[in-house]
């Protein structure tokens, strides 16, 4: 019999987890520009479908399947050989459930990265990228760090997706930026700030079931990561805000966002592995953190135009380095110590497989987009990059 308590708390994780990835779209479709609003918002949207079918097919398999090393087999493909009674997690939820749950996941990380190109990819080129970078790049990390595979077994630890999710989708997206080149026009204007706010606050709702749900029942791990998920990001929230009215002279609503956004990137790997002081903690360090990595952005003159670089994969790189410092086998018994309590050894593991996260992502995420480019167009024209991909791609407008 399964436990009636965690198989409804893990539904109901799993509906927020969906409700990210629309949320994405509202906070992305919010900061494009008037004539990509729709573009940006349809390259989440339409994960939604694609990342579904292929998760039924051969994701779920390819992920939590199998004893190899890097990536699982497809001994579960199209969900072979589990139904509706097969218990998971030592019994307390049917594996559907958790099914479902990761597919959430496997959803929204490939989505994340198009704010750092917005504007300029054609739709046939992303489709091409949405499907074999979660083959090549998501899948094999989900199944190194949560399906058993060798960095679970070397005891990396990531709660909730720091390095799965986070730093492998933000240094995508600056290979992405890289490859694909600048805007004409580089200055980008908001179009709809309300729909950013409403965005961010789906997603800060939503990071609840991100976090918290990544225990998979209800327990006092379950609270302290929800606990965590709201005190990191609220800490990190004010913290953006301090600095950005310090820097200009105002406070931005669009900078108190992004400060939220990072506080809740950044605690995702250490949500369920540091006790609660540690969150208060992070929160200042996220903002620290990927604040100085936009201006080193806009330095350098990187076109991340929805600094998704700076925000998730800063974000997520920093978060693992502090789950490292701040962890404790007190908060967690299942987890470790970090440096703080002794543990030097896996302090040293997390930076490793956070720098060799980083950099396959980087480096396969380019080689990726130049093969595309082999066989379709990955950057627009510039007659469709003036004319908004909104008109130029999809034919539509979202203000008439």
């Amino acid at each position: 019999m399964f436990d009636t308590g965690s198989t409804g708390f893990m539904l109901l994780a799993t509906s927020l987890v969906m409700l990210m990835t629309p949320a994405l779209a509202f906070f992305y479709g919010g900061l494009a520009t008037k004539k990509n609003i729709l573009g940006i918002m349809m390259q989440s949207f339409v994960s939604l479908g694609i990342t579904t079918i292929l998760w039924f097919a051969i994701g779920y398999s390819l992920c939590f399947s199998g004893s190899g090393a890097i990536i699982g087999n497809l001994d579960k493909a199209f969900f072979m050989g589990i139904t509706s009674s097969t218990p998971f997690a030592e019994g307390r939820i049917p594996e559907f459930v958790f099914i479902a749950y990761q597919m959430m996941f496997a959803i929204i990380t490939p989505a994340l990265i198009t704010g750092a190109f917005t504007g300029r990819v054609t739709f046939k080129s992303y489709l091409i990228f949405l499907v074999f970078w979660q083959l090549l790049v998501y899948y094999p990390f989900v199944h190194m760090i949560w399906g058993g595979g060798i960095l679970q077994q070397w005891g990396v630890l990531d709660f909730a997706g720091g390095i799965v999710v986070h730093i492998s989708a933000g240094f995508a997206a600056l290979a992405s930026v890289f490859y694909v080149g600048k805007r004409k026009i580089a200055k980008l204007q908001p179009n709809n700030i309300p729909l950013v706010a409403i965005g961010t606050g789906l997603l800060w709702f939503g990071w609840y079931g991100f976090n918290a749900g990544s225990e998979l029942q209800v327990d006092h791990i379950t609270v302290t990561a929800f606990l965590n998920t709201d005190i990191a990001a609220s800490f990190a929230t004010i913290t953006w805000l301090i600095i950005e009215t310090i820097k200009t002279g105002k406070p931005k609503f669009v900078g108190l966002m992004t400060g939220a956004v990072a506080g809740l990137a950044t605690i995702t790997p250490a949500a369920g592995f540091v006790p609660i002081w540690a969150a208060a903690v992070i929160g200042i360090l996220a903002s620290l953190a990927t604040f100085f990595a936009v201006e080193l952005k806009n330095k350098y003159r990187w076109d991340d135009a929805l600094d998704v670089w700076g925000v998730h994969g800063v974000g997520g790189f920093t978060g693992t380095i502090l789950l490292g410092i701040f962890a404790s086998r007190l908060t967690n018994s299942a987890g470790a110590d970090g440096l703080l309590y002794g543990g030097t050894s896996f302090f040293l593991l997390q930076v490793a497989v956070a720098i060799s996260t980083a950099l396959y992502a980087f480096l396969f995420t380019y080689l990726m987009l130049w093969l595309i480019d082999k066989i379709t167009r990955v950057r627009v024209t510039d007659e469709e990059e003036d004319l908004g991909l909104d008109r130029s791609i999809h034919d539509e407008e979202a203000y008439t």
